[in-house]
């Protein structure tokens, strides 16, 4: 393997894949990066057997021999990085051993032989299923974080994605929360998809690698998915197992509704969580029509705390237990200046809206089991 590439590509799909590398006792050659030269590309992999990230580059490149090398993903994205020279060139040369060379420098790395890296999955490009990649994101922060921890809910630990004929579905819940957002689809799809569960670590680096101006085609293929955008490939397998069935989770009516200013009811709870803190985040909010919404923290160590939002309340006048932390972490993915908050009885989901609500293009809710107090 020999070839030259201007060291900013380098660098770019270097960053880009080693998201997908670990570091590990148990399989050392996860820790690297393969590089492969073929043709007039050069591709830059990372694999760790839960999801795989390769990055093509075709640009500035020169490759004089074929061939594949695999390479600490630690030293050569630190060593790279540090590179002033416009042009990079990277040999392998015998003995395992790597040589990069630029106008100013020479260096000689050890590395492993590629055929010992894992093959990446087959998965299928057949039928695929396009999104903007900023809408995916915004799809996978609204839903992320109400995921479960895979050592206690292996099948909630991650985002259900349910791809029907006149919507799209992104779903999470850990038992205690439950979140929601429906795409309506611009025109009718002549077919629907299996729903797939996608790992919650797939789910953030996904956010965090593509490009919001891009495409991305998703494919699915048995226990595998793979999702593309310009000349990135991130293949991740899929959880397997039942998402619960949570459409009648939500509840259809209320009793008590109050519509409040979201940043208001977001610095109110952060106050009462330097008390709320010591009680696990148990905090009570009383709701008023005539006075609005009173949050209280209770007695803990720290001492106790209430304070008044206003807030304008239809219904019964109500009070409920709620992990503060919990409406905390929904209020903050949601972009409306207003929201509406409903639930039926103080022992019944708490359901938190938009306000206005959006339609025609993507509606998103979100429950919360309360706390009794």
């Amino acid at each position: 393997m020999h070839f030259s590439i201007r060291t900013a590509a380098l660098k770019q799909a270097i960053d880009t894949a080693s998201h997908a590398s670990v570091v590990t006792n148990v399989t050392p050659i996860l820790e690297n990066i393969l590089l492969s030269a073929r043709f007039k590309k050069v591709f830059v992999t990372a694999n760790n057997l839960e999801m795989a990230i390769e990055c093509s580059v075709d640009t500035g490149v020169d490759v004089k021999t074929e061939g594949d090398f695999t390479v600490s993903s630690r030293f050569i994205a630190s060593y790279v990085s540090l590179v002033q020279d416009e042009t990079i060139e990277i040999k392998a040369v015998e003995g395992e051993a790597l040589e990069i060379s630029t106008a100013t420098s020479h260096t000689r790395i050890k590395g492993t032989d590629a055929s010992k890296f894992p093959v990446l999955p087959n998965v299928r490009p057949e039928n695929p299923f396009s999104l903007s990649a900023k809408i995916l994101k915004q799809a996978f922060e609204k839903t992320m974080f109400s995921t479960a921890d895979g050592n206690i809910r292996p099948t909630l630990a991650g985002v259900l994605l349910s791809i029907e004929k006149t919507r799209v579905i992104f779903a999470s819940t850990d038992s205690f929360r439950l979140s929601e957002l429906i795409l309506e689809r611009k025109a009718k799809a002549k077919d629907e998809r299996p729903s797939v569960i996608i790992p919650k670590k797939t789910v953030t680096e996904l956010g965090r690698i593509f490009d919001e101006e891009s495409t991305v085609e998703m494919y699915a293929h048995e226990s595998q998915a793979l999702f593309v955008a310009g000349g990135v490939r991130v293949f991740s397998r899929l959880l397997n197992g039942h998402f619960p069935d949570y459409g009648n989770f939500f509840p259809k009516s209320y009793a008590t509704k109050w519509v409040i200013r979201r940043q208001d009811l977001v610095n109110g709870l952060k106050r009462a969580n330097l008390i709320a803190r010591e009680n696990n985040f148990n905090t009570r909010l009383r709701f008023d029509a005539d006075t609005g919404l009173e949050v209280s923290t209770g007695d803990t160590e720290i001492g106790a705390g209430t304070l008044q939002i206003p807030a304008s309340v239809e219904g019964e006048n109500a009070a409920i237990g709620i992990n503060s932390t919990y409406l905390l972490e929904v209020l903050s993915v949601m972009r409306e200046d207003y929201v509406s908050i409903d639930f039926e009885t103080p022992l019944s989901p708490v359901l938190i809206k938009d306000v206005p609500e959006k339609t025609g293009e993507a509606t998103y809710r979100h429950i919360i089991m309360p706390l009794k107090i």
